[in-house]
């Protein structure tokens, strides 16, 4: 028994080290706090959840290792039976409702800031529309509502202003698709014959994957776009020099 617990320990000291030599990207939770507008409501209670689930985590292994080494059967008697612990009882209700009141109130609280849709216009104005296999991007900023539209061989760019708001139009013409951007913690699903709406701001320049994240057909993980976040003026030029579709 002393031996399996020194192998135990062993073990949890080196993925304590382990995860302590990736310290940076585990106290992000591997998200930019503040890549977009939706992170910097959602990030929080991301990391918020993952604490709370290893906090729940360890007890519970714990709790299951404990009587493992510490309440080993050491003779032939049959152990004394007991029923009823109403204490416990009581503890192990209401402390789980407690931990799923809190967290979904903290979800609706984020979900609340994320969905909303300002009723003043919007900056800029995309149409994102999914198609069995891949998307269509109609820039609404422009007077000619210039189309860009992929295929599961050609990646379509979504090409964003970093800083200023946008207000997506999300459709589908043939079935549930899933607009996701991972990297700005987002997503919402394309409903065909429904108008789905997403407002959010991107904060920092660069190249981000998406993808569809609901299953959709035979080339459903071909269905890939790539998100551009430029300059407010090099935006305005991209629109203006975009084919009409």
């Amino acid at each position: 028994m002393r031996k399996a617990f020194k192998s135990t320990l062993a073990l949890g000291s080196l993925l304590v080290a382990v995860l302590a030599s990736q310290s940076s990207a585990f106290a992000s939770g591997g998200y930019s706090p503040d890549a977009s507008s939706v992170n910097e409501n959602s990030h929080s209670l991301w990391i918020g959840a993952w604490i709370t689930a290893g906090v729940v985590g360890v007890l519970t292994a714990i709790l299951i290792l404990w009587p493992v080494f510490f309440h080993r059967k050491k003779n032939e008697d049959f152990p004394r039976q007991t029923q009823y612990n109403v204490p416990v009882e009581i503890a192990y209700t209401v402390i789980p409702f407690i931990i799923v009141a809190v967290l979904f109130f903290y979800t609706a609280k984020a979900e609340t800031k994320i969905t909303h849709i300002d009723k003043s216009p919007a900056q800029h104005s995309i149409h994102v529309n999914a198609i069995q296999w891949s998307w269509q991007f109609t820039y609404d900023d422009a007077a000619n509502k210039p189309t860009v539209t992929g295929t599961p061989d050609q990646t379509p760019v979504l090409v964003l202003p970093q800083g200023e708001k946008v207000r997506f139009t999300l459709t589908s013409n043939d079935v549930v698709h899933g607009f996701w951007i991972p990297e700005f913690m987002i997503q919402m699903q394309t409903l065909p014959g429904v108008e789905n709406h997403l407002e959010f701001t991107a904060n920092k320049i660069g190249e981000f994957p998406g993808r569809c994240n609901i299953l959709c057909g035979r080339a459903h993980s071909q269905m890939l776009f790539k998100v551009k976040v430029v300059s407010p003026a090099d935006y305005q030029t991209y629109i203006n020099s975009v084919k009409v579709a």
